[in-house]
């Protein structure tokens, strides 16, 4: 099972744990509020929270040189195969970069943890980590990527790539990539064509020959039914 398909599954089973970093409060308040269709910025937002969205959204807390590091790492941990995109695709260095202003506890954690790996790179290769190679930086990613077999002088690293990782996974499949990904379609109208055969055979039970063409026929499910005085079914 590759690192995507692990990630899958985690999130199938607990993706209602993703959403406490939507900054989501318990104590909730009953504010009046008329979402705009039009606008999924603003859906389903009080106004309220819509100017906190503004706010944030006009600060940057990611210098060029932090992003692109961001680039490379959530590419590592969701990356581009058959089936969607990679990280980047999906736009979740964006998602970071607003849930660090959103959550700004996060912020030391995650700016700390981006320093980290230049001083991880610079004892292991003699370089900054934007610098050394893919290789390289996969070996310095292995070293914090498994908290059960890092080492503990590695331990800032490794709750780093945690909350990294979660966010990572977090964003992607939150997204439209992700849903794909997942297969995820959503609510849709299905075609009910009767109870099949078998299962009907099994209780001694047969669909009526003489109207399983009229009940049974998908293509008239919007037809109101009509019945005749004596309660059989006409159309």
């Amino acid at each position: 099972m590759n690192r995507r398909e692990n990630l899958k599954l985690l999130l199938t089973g607990s993706l209602a744990t993703g959403f406490i970093w939507s900054g989501c409060s318990p104590e909730t308040k009953d504010i009046p509020h008329e979402p705009e269709i039009g606008d999924w910025g603003s859906y389903g937002r009080t106004p309220e929270e819509m100017k906190i969205n503004e706010l944030l959204m006009s600060q940057t807390f990611f210098t060029e040189e932090e992003m692109k590091k961001l680039d490379i790492l959530v590419d590592i941990i969701i990356p581009a195969d058959d089936s969607s995109g990679s990280a980047t695709d999906a736009g979740v260095p964006d998602f970071i970069e607003f849930m660090m202003k959103d959550i700004p506890a996060y912020q030391t954690p995650m700016r700390g943890g981006l320093l980290w790996l230049d001083h991880k790179a610079d004892e292991m290769y003699g370089e900054k980590f934007l610098d050394i190679s893919e290789a390289q930086r996969i070996a310095i990613i292995d070293l914090i990527a498994y908290p059960d077999k890092a080492a503990p002088e590695v331990a800032n690293g490794v709750r780093f790539f945690n909350l990294l990782r979660n966010l990572t996974a977090t964003g992607f499949f939150t997204s439209e990539e992700g849903f794909k990904d997942l297969g995820y379609v959503g609510n849709r109208p299905n075609a009910w064509d009767g109870v099949p055969e078998e299962v009907l055979a099994k209780h001694g039970l047969e669909n009526d020959p003489k109207y399983k063409d009229v009940y049974l026929d998908v293509s008239t499910r919007g037809t109101i039914a009509q019945w005749d005085d004596e309660g059989n079914l006409i159309a």
